[in-house]
């Protein structure tokens, strides 16, 4: 019973709840279930499925923390710094 993954969510984060869908769909594409992306970053089982859901007080450490194990990075810029026309 394999379901298809959600497509990976790039671009700019507008919101927190972003954040957790693309730890998610990573977690889902690499075929991983979330008690053990949560061991092996460090992190509870219940955390990692509130920043899955958008919670907006998780902390950030421990959100980078489950980037990290996942592969991928947060990157901070100006706005308009993209080459778009503001």
């Amino acid at each position: 019973m394999s379901s298809k993954p959600e497509p990976f969510p790039y671009g700019k984060i507008a919101d927190v709840g972003q954040v957790g869908s693309a730890i998610r769909a990573k977690r889902r594409a690499i075929g991983m279930r979330q008690a053990e992306l949560a061991s092996l970053s460090g992190v509870g089982a219940r955390f990692l499925s509130e920043v899955e859901n958008g919670k907006p007080s998780a902390e950030i450490g421990k959100v980078l923390q489950v980037l990290r194990r996942l592969g991928l990075e947060l990157s901070i810029r100006p706005r308009g710094s993209d080459g778009s026309a503001d």
